[in-house]
């Protein structure tokens, strides 16, 4: 039996976007890559496309630093290319890796597209299988913003529902962790998880802010499984606090094997990183 995301002991390393400094972001290759470097939780956002599919990709829009259009031409700056009004089959065919990513010069450059998430859960849980790899998490972004509700993206509880349908006929709950920066997302799927409509899953809350904990925990308004801050927020002090309040603490994104060290000696319980090829074993 696999110990459920809040209980484990084991120090979580979470591949972001799947492994984003080696692989294009959020592809399947990335994941599989991640997996390769032995990271114990994958992390990924989704969004929604016209037809109501959930498309992994953490922008509602094609990123012109790397988005290729069916035409080859790249996607130029000022286009705002939402994928809330394409079908996944008009998204599929942009290129999302052939020109790699300037931010990240050791990203492997390759033709790739946007994945739906059944189709990731399903790539990565056969490679699981296949290659014999142990049972490792999913932690799953839903890529929310109030101002873009009806433009970019359903409201809270219709995207919630979209993705908690993809998720509950994949995967077990006890596998799965939902996080979001937008605790409208979070309450409400706090909300379906007491109600008994949602099974339960870890929720974990994003936080970019600086606000401090106690007005962002008022502000969600329930104590989540998961606080994950960006990781020059925390310290030693905030990391025993978060445990006292009976959360476990994950920072993103760390991307040196020396900051990794230094953020892990704070004695948080897990680190998400663009590069799972710097971890220190």
């Amino acid at each position: 039996m696999q110990t459920s995301f809040a209980q484990t002991a084991d120090f979580n390393w979470q591949g972001h976007r799947g492994s984003r400094g080696l692989m294009p972001e959020n592809t399947i290759p990335a994941f599989l890559k991640a997996l390769d470097l032995k990271v114990n939780t994958l992390e990924l956002d989704v969004v929604i496309s016209k037809d109501r599919q959930v498309v992994v990709s953490h922008d509602p829009y094609f990123h012109p630093d790397f988005s290729i259009e069916p035409n080859g031409k790249p996607v130029s700056k000022g286009e705002k290319i939402s994928l809330y009004e394409l079908s996944y089959d008009e998204i599929k065919r942009y290129d999302v890796g052939s020109n790699g990513n300037p931010n990240f010069p050791q990203q492997t450059k390759l033709k790739v597209y946007k994945p739906l998430l059944r189709e990731m859960i399903e790539a990565v849980e056969t490679y699981r299988i296949k290659n014999n790899l142990p049972l490792f998490w999913y932690n799953i972004e839903i890529k929310s913003e109030e101002k873009e509700y009806d433009k970019s993206q359903p409201q809270p509880a219709v995207f919630s529902d979209l993705v908690y349908n993809e998720i509950s006929k994949l995967l077990p709950a006890d596998r799965v962790v939902l996080q979001s920066f937008d605790f409208n997302v979070l309450k409400h799927w706090k909300k379906q998880i007491d109600a008994g409509v949602y099974q339960k899953v870890t929720l974990a809350a994003l936080v970019s802010n600086l606000r401090g904990i106690e007005k962002n925990l008022e502000d969600l308004g329930f104590i989540p499984d998961v606080y994950s801050p960006y990781f020059q927020l925390l310290n030693k002090e905030k990391v025993q606090q978060l445990h006292t309040l009976g959360m476990k603490v994950i920072p993103w994104t760390v991307n040196t094997t020396e900051e990794m060290k230094r953020i892990k000696t704070m004695g948080v319980d897990g680190i998400i990183t663009d590069y799972p090829d710097r971890i220190p074993h």
